[in-house]
């Protein structure tokens, strides 16, 4: 028992208080930022009512709104690829043994191990060197490339978690293995689906950096709209979008971190 102690972190002094620390040097200025979102004055840092004002001219704001219209599109198309040749590679690669397997699952996961500014930088001497125009084109690329394996590891978590013999019975019941893919595989693995969707979904509406090198003009986002007005000084504007974007981020991650834990459980 006394060795057991001694190997749980917690059992050191002060680890309470340093946690608590931590946890509030993280999170603070978060619930600093989403409060002063309702201030009604332009001050950052002295109160002056509760207000919807910075909210109502976020809404009206043109650039704004077309920043966030292409994040949107481009997090929409890019999850939706990155999701299907994910459920590709799992397919491919779940339950089955050759040659080169533990290079396969390396090179898919490669791109979590990989600072992000290295994939952005490399996406970036990728496209001036086959002489592509920067744009809405290669930051939908490199999206897709960057998403794959969120996408890939729930679904390949989901797959093997599945009966291995629910196709060989679907074989011996005469259905081809398309029938059997459209009939069986599919909706069991509709949770995993929906969580790597989910997840690519929030990697590519947040994305700063690799969108930062591989954009080109007139392909705004709203992480590089918001970084433009940052520049001219930070205001209660600022705030409101960084609010909305953080509840809405809380609110994808949580239901898949919810169709994530129902698909362990079926």
């Amino acid at each position: 028992m006394a060795n057991a102690r001694m190997k749980d972190i917690r059992a050191f002094s002060g680890f309470g208080s340093i946690a608590v620390a931590g946890v509030l040097f993280l999170y603070l200025p978060i619930l600093f930022l989403c409060v002063y979102s309702f201030n009604d004055g332009r001050s950052v840092s002295q109160w002056s009512g509760f207000s919807f004002r910075w909210y109502i001219t976020v809404f009206g704001n043109s650039g704004i709104k077309a920043a966030a219209m292409n994040s949107l599109t481009i997090a929409t198309i890019a999850a939706s690829v990155s999701t299907v040749l994910a459920l590709g590679a799992a397919m491919a690669t779940v339950n089955r043994r050759f040659k080169g397997e533990t290079l396969a699952y390396a090179t898919l996961t490669f791109p979590l191990m990989v600072p992000e500014i290295v994939t952005a930088v490399a996406s970036l001497v990728f496209f001036v060197s086959l002489g592509v125009r920067l744009g809405f084109s290669t930051i939908l690329i490199a999206h897709i490339v960057f998403c794959i394996p969120f996408a890939y590891l729930p679904i390949r978590a989901r797959l093997e978690g599945m009966d291995a013999t629910l196709n060989a019975a679907a074989a011996d019941l005469y259905a081809s293995p398309i029938r059997a893919f459209w009939r069986i595989t599919l909706p069991l693995l509709a949770p995993g689906l929906m969580s790597g969707w989910l997840l690519a979904f929030i990697i590519s509406l947040d994305d700063f950096i690799i969108t930062a090198l591989v954009a080109g003009p007139g392909s705004t986002t709203l992480p590089l709209h918001i970084y433009g007005m940052l520049r001219l000084g930070i205001t209660p504007e600022v705030n409101a979008i960084s609010t909305m974007m953080l509840v809405g981020s809380i609110v994808l991650l949580a239901i898949a971190g919810v169709l994530g834990r129902s698909s362990k459980n079926s």
